[in-house]
């Protein structure tokens, strides 16, 4: 199981997600180009020491992401087709959410094996990127049996 980031935008995101993935020993990829410096402080701010406990992979774009990843796509969307909890997961997959502002492109998309959303009220627009991702994360790896 891996999570990727299509073109974060937000440092703080980045850090939360990468703190996520070293809680619960799942790998990170992220997809540039991305909305901040690698070295922001931000991201070490918020991932703190827990940043070195993390497997993480930086691409220089989608093509290379593809060619060193050719797994099972299971895009987080608020476009979703099926929701979160109706998804069977297998321990290969690797969640992908996109940039804060804009999602993943249509070709991006139709990428992905699955296309699923996070059931929330009508009256909110979306989750944070790093509580979409923990939510996902967590089932996907309760499903799987590889919960710490």
């Amino acid at each position: 199981m891996r999570i990727a980031l299509y073109q974060p935008e937000i440092a703080g995101n980045v850090g939360a997600v990468l703190r996520l993935g070293a809680c619960l020993g799942v790998a990170v990829d992220l997809i540039e180009p991305m909305g901040f410096a690698w070295d922001d402080a931000r991201v070490r701010r918020t991932a703190m020491d827990y940043i070195d406990q993390v497997e993480v992979a930086r691409h220089a774009d989608w093509a290379a992401f593809r060619a060193a990843r050719p797994g099972r796509l299971v895009l987080l969307t608020t476009q979703g087709r099926a929701s979160l909890y109706e998804a069977a997961f297998d321990p290969a997959d690797i969640l992908l959410i996109g940039k804060e502002s804009a999602g993943v492109p249509a070709a991006v998309a139709a990428d992905c094996a699955l296309a699923l959303r996070i059931s929330i009220r009508c009256e909110v627009r979306s989750l944070n990127l790093a509580t979409a991702a923990a939510l996902a994360l967590g089932e996907a790896l309760r499903q799987t049996n590889a919960l710490p």
